[in-house]
């Protein structure tokens, strides 16, 4: 629904300067609206696009591989936005209430009202737990990524990758890139690729053809590419940290790569937790078995005022970003009736939305090519730590279930303390639901998802009371 037209400049807030953000931020620049645009890193770029720190001088090629132009081009345009917009780095927006948007910066809290707000919060890595991960050593890709386009550095001297997904195959083709010392990737889904999962990365075939490119690179750098695998365990102690990850091949039998550190992920997990904070409505998706915020197809949530557009709300990559963060901030310009956001909306929505149901096709072909092993979680031996901020192993989640009934994550929550620290349940959640639903012999979906709480990231003690 649109509003009827009017003069007046709504207040707009932009949450996020990755891919998504910038291009919201961007459409409404170009309608003649200054926006406040809210980051939590330093500059902008997100996570796929992070730039490197003032000093270091690594090119565009070398930090992001065969994204180079997308990246340059990216940064370009928030560079040419900074003067027409209220950009705030280093600042967290921790929690939402009606109409208004906390954030704190510096230790500073700040209140922001708004007309209408764009979440565009991006992902994190999806974990799934390894008997082991809990040690010295052991990363997300996401991470990994970090120490390498951040701090110039890899995360050990001989690392292992271990996960499935595009991602796994890209960090491990830029750490080999940068020189590091790639000692093997282990894929945990099968080298066969289901009919259905063809069919949807046919949507973007130039992108799939790029995929295999770089499993084709790493096992040309003479890097052992196992596919199928089952892992066992990382290995090592508390004083050294990681010494090796053992794994079972397609074929059953045990291999084993010494290392000294470990990169894991399982494809990405949408930042929900404004959307949650905002009241908008969750809907279970069978493919990647995530709860995901309902969203119309140009990214109204289903509380009014409350646009989600990006990874924070599907995981489409970057170009899906661009496409659903544009489309998200012309829909809140026709929504409060902007003249201009009107005529651009009418104009550009429709082949907007193609291009995001071509991108959603292929989210849910890569879905499929490499599905969450929920069943590897499941048998996770009781020993093993799911939560690792409170320490929760999978035997006091079992005993959770069976001695005390708890067959909703949230109360497993309350009786664990699963998802209680310091990531507030995202490296764990997901995890933590499916063995929950497998001690019960219950549908995940029926255990529900760890609910939000403000702050979603925890803020000094000594933060003085908010202010507006």
């Amino acid at each position: 629904m649109t509003g009827a037209v009017t003069t007046a400049a709504p207040r707009i807030v932009v949450v996020g300067t990755g891919p998504a953000g910038v291009r919201a931020a961007e459409a409404l620049v170009q309608a003649g609206i200054r926006p406040t645009v809210v980051d939590e890193g330093r500059r902008d770029g997100g996570q796929i696009y992070r730039r490197q720190p003032d000093g270091f001088k690594r090119p565009y090629a070398k930090l992001y591989g065969s994204e180079a132009d997308k990246a340059r081009a990216l940064h370009q345009g928030f560079d040419a936005l900074r003067p027409q917009i209220d950009y705030l780095p280093d600042t967290l927006a921790w929690n939402l209430t009606e109409g208004e948007l906390h954030v704190v910066q510096a230790g500073t809290p700040r209140t922001l009202p708004f007309d209408a707000l764009i979440v565009c919060s991006g992902a994190t890595d999806r974990l799934m737990p390894v008997a082991g991960w809990h040690r010295a050593g052991c990363y997300s890709l996401g991470a990994a990524q970090v120490a390498l386009k951040s701090q110039a550095c890899a995360i050990g001297v001989q690392v292992v990758f271990m996960g499935s997904g595009p991602l796994l195959y890209l960090v491990a083709s830029q750490y080999l890139q940068a020189g590091a010392g790639v000692v093997a990737v282990l894929d945990t889904a099968p080298a066969a690729k289901p009919v259905g999962a063809l069919k949807g990365l046919l949507a973007r075939p130039w992108l799939a053809l790029r995929g295999l490119g770089l499993i084709r690179g790493i096992r040309a750098a003479g890097v052992p590419v196992l596919q199928g695998v089952t892992p066992v365990a990382i290995d090592g102690d508390d004083t050294d940290g990681v010494r090796s990850v053992a794994v079972r091949d397609a074929d059953g039998g045990v291999r084993r790569f010494a290392c000294d550190a470990v990169g894991l992920g399982w494809h990405l997990r949408a930042e929900t937790q404004l959307a949650d904070l905002a009241r908008c409505a969750f809907a279970f998706e069978p493919v990647s078995r995530q709860w995901l915020p309902r969203i119309d197809a140009d990214g109204r949530s289903t509380t009014p005022s409350v646009y989600l557009a990006g990874d924070g709300v599907r995981i489409l990559g970057a170009d899906g970003a661009e496409a659903a963060g544009r489309l998200a901030a012309l829909a809140a310009l026709a929504d409060h009736g902007h003249a201009a956001g009107l005529a651009r909306h009418a104009q550009e929505a429709p082949a907007l939305r193609r291009t995001l149901d071509r991108m959603d096709r292929f989210r849910q072909g890569l879905a499929r090519a490499f599905p969450w092993p929920a069943a590897h979680v499941a048998a996770l031996p009781d020993e093993a730590v799911i939560c690792r901020c409170e320490a929760v192993t999978a035997g006091e989640l079992r005993r959770c279930v069976n001695a005390l009934g708890s067959q909703e994550v949230n109360r497993a929550k309350a009786f664990s303390r699963v998802g209680m620290g310091r990531c507030q349940g995202r490296f764990c959640g997901h995890a933590a639901a499916e063995i929950v639903a497998h001690a019960c012999s219950i549908p995940v979906e029926q255990v529900g998802r760890l609910r939000s709480q403000a702050p979603v990231k925890p803020l000094m003690m000594d933060t003085p009371e908010v202010e507006a």
